[in-house]
């Protein structure tokens, strides 16, 4: 009887043991939110390894990433679809109304074991380009870039169980599509407009992983993850059109100090605007030929200003700073980023106006007659209102001056004419006689 009671206790131990694992195992985890917007970079690629890692550490049930971007750079791309391929937490990545996930977006689209849109989004178009938007030009390396990027969308689509062909479309033909399009061609899991519609219809959703498939357990608890300020600071930088502002804006700063040298704002405010320049092109593929172009395109426009005028060279300069830009970032590894080539135009034209006018205001001040201080004092009309034999005082500017002659003396009630200031004495001249 005693062993039957043993044996029963150890029974029931060993099932509530079981129980209790059971329920653990079975309890959902919370849902990790961030936002991923902009430039696909190095940065991006770091924001989205540590996110992964947090909802590892804390055994979150479901990883969102609110997707928005226009594209980026290829390895940054590849780090970012190889962190979430290999997460243990299942990953949704949802483009959110009026966002887009263009380019490297696509990709990342479908490396998630959930990938979602919202009505009014878009998807697709991941050609690789130059960073002007053109095509690769013709050749061997356009086949081995093309080559490669379609094998590595055909593949992400194949784990995920989605539709092969049409997402090679999009890197084949740079075919884009809306939410809907996206959903009836299989290339995307959901529609949802809203983050609660998406946790809720994430919930025990069967996902496939390797061919083999997983159940999400996630609960209501959302736990939103967002970028250090140095982090934003840094993808905020990491844009092209940014950079290339930065690096335009301080150069023609810098320049215009050394042209004008006074106070230093000038100078100061060109050699921040280059080192913040200067982080974002670290993070970017860039190309020397074109900063090489900016730099002289910002020469030409200061030797106009030098001649004394702000016309030709000053268009010429505009045009070589735009060529600039259109060149910076036509690097390897740049194939999914794209630069507008308006915005680089409208940026450069905006930037030469602004600082043409303000040169043009430089030069003005420094042809101008000085009119302040003692200087100014010079060719003013005086009245002597003590005899100047050769010393006396004056009245200028309704002030009495201690004034002193270097010709005739000058009786008290005459006029006469400042032509140089000694200290405070200023040397006074009997007015010019006209000509008979």
């Amino acid at each position: 009887m005693r062993y039957v009671k043993i044996v029963a206790m150890g029974t029931m131990f060993l099932a509530l043991s079981l129980f209790c694992a059971a329920a653990n195992a079975a309890a959902p985890g919370k849902a990790i939110v961030a936002s991923l917007s902009g430039t696909v970079g190095v940065q991006m690629e770091q924001f989205v390894a540590k996110v992964v890692q947090q909802a590892k550490e804390e055994k979150a049930g479901l990883v969102v990433f609110k997707l928005d971007t226009p594209g980026g750079l290829v390895e940054a791309t590849r780090g970012i679809t190889q962190t979430i391929l290999g997460s243990e937490v299942p990953v949704a990545v949802w483009v959110p109304p009026g966002a887009r996930a263009a380019s490297a977006g696509a990709f990342m689209m479908q490396a998630a074991h959930i990938s979602a849109m919202a009505s009014g989004s878009n998807l697709g178009a991941a050609h690789p380009v130059v960073a002007s938007g053109g095509d690769v030009p013709e050749g061997d390396m356009k086949k081995k870039v093309l080559n490669d990027l379609t094998t590595q969308m055909r593949a992400l689509a194949q784990k995920r169980g989605r539709n092969q062909d049409i997402a090679q479309q999009m890197v084949l033909e740079s075919l884009s599509l809306t939410a809907h399009e996206a959903l009836e061609e299989n290339v995307i899991d959901l529609v949802v407009d809203d983050l609660a519609s998406l946790i809720a219809a994430s919930r025990g959703r069967s996902v496939v992983d390797d061919g083999q498939r997983t159940t999400v357990s996630v609960s209501d608890v959302v736990e939103t993850v967002e970028m250090t300020l140095q982090e934003q600071l840094i993808q905020f930088l990491s844009s092209p059109d940014i950079a290339y502002l930065l690096l335009v804006g301080g150069l023609l700063a810098i320049f215009y100090e050394i042209v004008t040298p006074g106070g230093f704002i000038l100078g100061t405010t060109g050699a921040i605007m280059l080192l913040l320049g200067g982080i974002g092109l670290k993070m970017l593929p860039f190309n020397w030929a074109g900063i090489a172009l900016v730099g002289a395109g910002v020469i030409v426009m200061g030797i106009d200003l030098l001649v004394g005028g702000m016309g030709i060279l000053s268009l010429l300069g505009i045009a070589v700073i735009v060529a600039g830009g259109v060149f910076l970032f036509q690097a390897p590894g740049s194939e999914l980023l794209s630069v507008s080539i308006g915005m680089i135009s409208g940026m450069a034209v905006a930037l030469g106006l602004c600082f043409t006018l303000f040169a043009l205001m430089i030069t003005k001040s420094l042809r101008s007659k000085v009119a302040t201080g003692k200087e100014g004092l010079i060719g003013l009309s005086v009245d002597v209102t003590e005899d100047l034999d050769p010393l006396g005082t004056v009245k200028c500017h309704g002030e009495i001056w201690r004034a002193r002659t270097e010709s005739e003396p000058l009786r008290k009630g005459e006029a006469g004419s400042v032509v140089a200031t000694e200290g405070i004495t200023l040397i006074v001249a009997p007015p010019k006689k006209a000509p008979s």
